[in-house]
């Protein structure tokens, strides 16, 4: 079984993706992880935007699941999702 993932994108992240959000099919049972690599899959460019040379997501970027970052969540990005999770992805924001 399948369902449909709606991961909403901001700031910059818009820019590579060409979206306010993009709806991904993830199967039954997915992780935080294994939507991040649809995502990658179909935004090669969210590579270098998201994650260090050694694969770490960067710190100052926040992968939210239903508004908590993923180091907060149970089990980080091993997290299962659910069908009515919400999904936001946040680069790093500054300013003056």
């Amino acid at each position: 079984m399948e369902w449909k993932m709606c991961v909403n994108f901001y700031a910059t992240l818009r820019q590579v993706v060409g979206a306010k959000s993009v709806e991904f099919s993830v199967p039954a049972h997915a992780t935080v992880r294994h939507l991040v690599d649809k995502m990658l899959a179909a935004y090669p460019g969210l590579r270098k935007e998201l994650f260090d040379e050694q694969g770490h997501l960067y710190g100052h970027v926040h992968v939210l699941v239903n508004g908590r970052d993923v180091p907060y969540l149970e089990n980080e990005l091993d997290t299962e999702l659910k069908p009515d999770d919400r999904v936001s992805v946040f680069p790093a924001v500054g300013g003056g």
